[in-house]
């Protein structure tokens, strides 16, 4: 399953690559970012965390496991990678089909979002979706905003541990329908 490069305004969307490995390993090491992940994520963060992290997605696109894995680079940038999204559109999981994380240095900027519109667009063009699920811990306004800036629609809660010890997670949908109305909306002028 190959990762296709997305372009944005301000970004790259590439595959997920070994070389990023040190860049993950610097500015995902954060308990700013951890704790408001599921507590699958190790913590205190590994020394050697984002290269087995990067190794087993490497290991799972290669064996063919349904998953695109991407990391955000600024166009303008050195390609250092300052955030992940993995999206996994046929997986059954309460957890949701995607998630992210973005360097702390590059938060409030509208980057995630425009991020995830490119994702959005993937997964409803070429993947043909007609929907997915996406989560997040309750308290993560951050995140909360991104879904409400890119179309999803709030569903309910689920019960999901986290590192802040918070169980209490949102779960949202995202549809074909909604996002290209929204898209169609913002294109047309006022």
């Amino acid at each position: 399953m190959l990762t296709p490069t997305l372009h944005t305004a301000r970004l790259v969307l590439r595959s997920l690559a070994l070389s990023d490995a040190p860049a993950i390993q610097r500015h995902f090491d954060n308990w700013n970012i951890v704790r408001n992940l599921a507590a699958t994520v190790p913590w205190p963060y590994p020394p050697d965390g984002a290269e087995t992290f990067v190794r087993l997605q490497l290991d799972r696109i290669a064996a063919g496991e349904e998953i695109y894995q991407w990391v955000l680079v600024l166009r303008d940038g050195d390609g250092e990678a300052i955030g992940n999204i993995h999206f996994r559109p046929r997986l059954q999981s309460a957890k949701g089909h995607r998630g992210f994380w973005l360097a702390e240095p590059y938060w409030n900027r509208g980057l995630m979002s425009e991020a995830i519109g490119a994702v959005n667009d993937f997964a409803f063009g070429p993947l043909g979706l007609d929907q997915f699920t996406v989560c997040n811990v309750a308290s993560n306004v951050a995140s909360r905003r991104v879904k409400q800036k890119t179309g999803a629609e709030f569903t309910g809660f689920i019960t999901l541990a986290h590192h802040n010890g918070e169980t209490r997670s949102e779960q949202w949908v995202v549809r074909r329908e909604t996002w290209l109305q929204g898209r169609r909306d913002r294109a047309t002028p006022a």
